[in-house]
């Protein structure tokens, strides 16, 4: 896990363990000013707590029989504080800490072990981080429509927009998600503005977070004003961030200010990801070709040789999409 991240959660942690003393102590004071009596039997309690756990400590010869005693004077403390509270319209768990998760106690691990919940939020905290949060709501494969591919054949394309949708599709669904632990798959979405590239990287991207993997989503200008930010500002958080996530998502490659920088900067990173074996999925306008002439040989041969190529390409579903609206 990235650093960042960790010290997210445990802050995320600290800060509701901090709120919720913070509630007791409050809701003490309140019991203390109306019934100072039950205050008292909060007090015996906790005192008998420590001298029951200084017994133990201790181990001596009528040890048992001490721990008895007080773990009854206890009970009957716990019971009568219990109906004393339930007397006045509180519920009985009033005076005692209250967790999130009584699994961890909101320490977010069992032992050694990370919580379910601890999942959970990291979860969110990756949602939020990818820059994803609000298009997903939408766009997922739960509103992905292979209606909008039309099934007759289009130019010297072998299969029909519809056939060629579906082979990605299944490819995506029941290898490329399921076996993302185990692959390093990176993927090239090339074809015609319009045809589903980047509604397909929303999908995978959604799947994944669920799944609780760090995602990350820049566009190829985002991109390379992140590359100055690390290379001019020394952000090695970013740098972090964008090397090592889980899947980094690329998103209009081509659509930058292409500049001897900009594609030096690119080339590095590019090559930074593979030798390190960071999955990418970069989609792009372009077509083969004028990738090949826009970017230098060094970056295509990666891009072709290290990526799995994906052609989408059908009348334009944005269109069609406005269309059906009317």
């Amino acid at each position: 896990m990235i650093k960042g991240y960790k010290s997210q959660l445990m802050d995320y942690y600290e800060k509701i363990r901090n709120d919720e003393i913070k509630a007791l102590n409050n809701r003490k004071k309140e019991i203390s000013d109306k019934y100072p009596q039950i205050i008292a039997i909060d007090n015996e309690i906790g005192k008998l707590s420590i001298k029951l756990s200084l017994t133990i400590i201790k181990n001596s010869d009528n040890v048992q029989e001490t721990l008895e005693e007080l773990k009854d004077k206890i009970t009957d403390l716990r019971v009568r504080k219990a109906e004393l509270l339930v007397q006045h319209n509180y519920p009985q768990d009033y005076l005692m800490l209250r967790y999130q998760c009584e699994a961890c106690k909101d320490t977010g691990y069992i032992g050694t072990k990370k919580c379910s919940c601890f999942y959970k939020q990291l979860v969110k905290i990756y949602y939020k981080n990818s820059q994803l949060s609000d298009a997903l709501q939408t766009n997922n494969f739960t509103n992905f429509n292979v209606e909008y591919y039309t099934t007759h054949k289009l130019g010297d394309e072998k299969f029909s927009p519809r056939k060629n949708i579906e082979t990605i599709l299944n490819y995506v669904l029941k290898d490329y998600i399921p076996n993302f632990n185990s692959h390093n798959d990176n993927l090239l979405f090339y074809g015609n503005s319009g045809t589903g590239k980047t509604f397909m990287s929303h999908c995978i991207a959604k799947e994944l977070l669920d799944k609780g993997f760090l995602v990350t989503y820049r566009t190829s200008d985002e991109l390379i004003k992140n590359l100055k930010q690390i290379t001019f500002e020394g952000d090695t958080a970013l740098e972090d961030l964008l090397i090592n996530c889980d899947l980094l998502i690329i998103d209009d490659l081509g659509a930058e200010q292409i500049t001897d920088f900009s594609v030096t900067e690119f080339f590095t990173f590019l090559n930074k990801k593979l030798l390190g074996k960071k999955k990418m999925l970069i989609s792009t306008n372009l077509t083969l070709p004028q990738l090949s002439k826009s970017y230098t040989e060094r970056i295509t041969s990666r891009l072709f040789g290290s990526f799995k190529l994906q052609k989408f390409y059908t009348e334009d579903i944005r269109v069609k999409k406005n269309l059906s609206k009317k």
